[in-house]
């Protein structure tokens, strides 16, 4: 998801997009420390991807 997607959405919807990209970065952190998964960049990207999210949410729910 690129950064001009995350600014076009509301509040409610980067709660749930926050919500579910969390959910996915436990899920691929647990199957990462049972067996490496193919491509472990991903775990970054993904951690990344939060702090966008966050950051976005942040920024929206301040004004």
């Amino acid at each position: 998801m690129k950064t001009a997607d995350i600014k076009n959405l509301s509040a409610g919807d980067l709660q749930n997009k926050l919500t579910e990209v969390r959910a996915d970065f436990s899920k691929m952190k647990l199957s990462h420390s049972i067996s490496p998964i193919e491509n472990p960049i991903q775990i970054k990207d993904m951690r990344r991807m939060i702090a966008r999210l966050e950051t976005e949410l942040s920024l929206k729910q301040q004004s």
